[in-house]
């Protein structure tokens, strides 16, 4: 089970659709990927990203600091690793870069434990259930027309989807109100909508639009504050009946603690690569179980879909199809209903000769 070969490559994935929130546009998605090779000959592989800056000083945290460290170590002892190489980098933790750079190598050696173990993920992880519901988030954009997001949401409902999450911050509350309430009018009471604000407001503009949408039938509003504001999200949901949603821009254990004890928020949106991988992801979530809060995970569908069914608390999926260009392989979906891949292992079928033709870095460490 010793780690002889590390190896990291990067690609550059374009979005295939605009998007843009109400801070900045989303153009770029650089892709580290990790592969991890042991004195049997398995492989596990893993992967983390960035949203178009930060890429290349992930991989060279990587090679330069971490993958180096890996070599010779017993590949199964993963608390072990990843307790170790979050010490090794104390004078950049808690961080993004150290996070998202733990999870690349967090995931590929999970890869090998499902793998060794002839499982995959979601069973190895803990196996609640062989399913989850899926919502979208590509054809609610803050840039597009209120008929375009209307328009989405109905063909996403009649393919059996749960729901849709709009963007909001647009610099006049009247048209955020106007775009969801024809997204209401549209699909109907039932139908889930989320709103995710990208954490664009001060307290006293969250409050005062939280207010505004209280007759919609929100399912969440999301990122209302910047994310270490554990205080005005707390203010916010002593004063609103719409759930606050936070995660996606918190980088440890420790900060999703916080929000808990001070029951600062509603939804738990921890994302595996930027809480540092699947090892810390699954203490997050069973935490937020102990507080009987909700999972729905931030992006990253083809690797949270394992996690999800590896849970109690997850409720819902967020539909944004990230690695169909370098990937044999999709996730399973059927009625708007995601199935996790069943296959040894995190389930995602890399495209060797794609990425290695699209490969922007590529270092070996032996």
């Amino acid at each position: 089970m010793k780690i002889t070969k590390a190896e990291i490559f990067m690609v550059d994935l374009k979005p295939k659709v605009k998007r843009v929130d109400a801070i900045q546009s989303f153009v770029s998605q650089e892709t580290p990927i990790v592969r991890i090779t042991t004195e049997s000959g398995l492989v596990g592989e893993g992967y983390t990203y960035t949203i178009g800056t930060g890429g290349s000083s992930v991989v060279a945290l990587l090679n330069d600091h971490l993958l180096p460290k890996l070599i010779g170590r017993d590949s199964s002892m993963i608390e072990e690793i990843w307790e170790s190489l979050l010490f090794s980098t104390h004078a950049t933790s808690v961080g993004a870069i150290t996070s998202l750079s733990l999870a690349a190598i967090d995931t590929a050696l999970w890869d090998l434990k499902c793998k060794r173990l002839g499982q995959p993920l979601y069973k190895a992880a803990g196996g609640a259930k062989s399913k989850i519901k899926l919502y979208t988030t590509e054809g609610g954009w803050l840039h597009l027309s209120t008929e375009d997001l209307v328009k989405d949401a109905l063909d996403v409902k009649a393919k059996g989807f749960c729901g849709s999450k709009i963007k909001i911050g647009s610099e006049s509350p009247v048209r955020d109100i106007e775009r969801l309430e024809a997204v209401r009018k549209a699909v109907g009471g039932e139908y889930v909508i989320m709103t995710d604000c990208n954490q664009a407001f001060k307290f006293s503009e969250g409050k005062q639009r939280a207010a505004l949408l209280e007759h919609i039938n929100l399912s969440w509003i999301e990122e209302p504050f910047l994310a270490h504001d554990v205080d005005s999200h707390k203010k916010l949901c002593e004063s609103t009946t719409i759930p606050v949603a936070v995660g996606e821009s918190m980088y440890s254990v420790q900060h999703f603690k916080e929000y808990l004890q001070n029951n600062a928020a509603d939804i738990i949106q921890v994302d595996v690569a930027r809480i540092g991988g699947i090892t810390p992801w699954l203490k997050v979530a069973h935490m937020a179980e102990c507080f009987n809060k909700i999972v729905c995970p931030h992006f990253l569908m083809e690797l949270h879909i394992s996690l999800c069914c590896a849970i109690t608390n997850s409720r819902w999926l967020e539909y944004i199809p990230q690695l169909d260009g370098i990937t044999l392989n999709q996730v399973k979906i059927e009625n708007g209903i995601a199935y996790p891949p069943q296959e040894p292992g995190i389930g995602i079928q890399w495209d060797w000769e794609k990425i290695r033709k699209e490969t922007l870095v590529h270092h070996v460490i032996e």
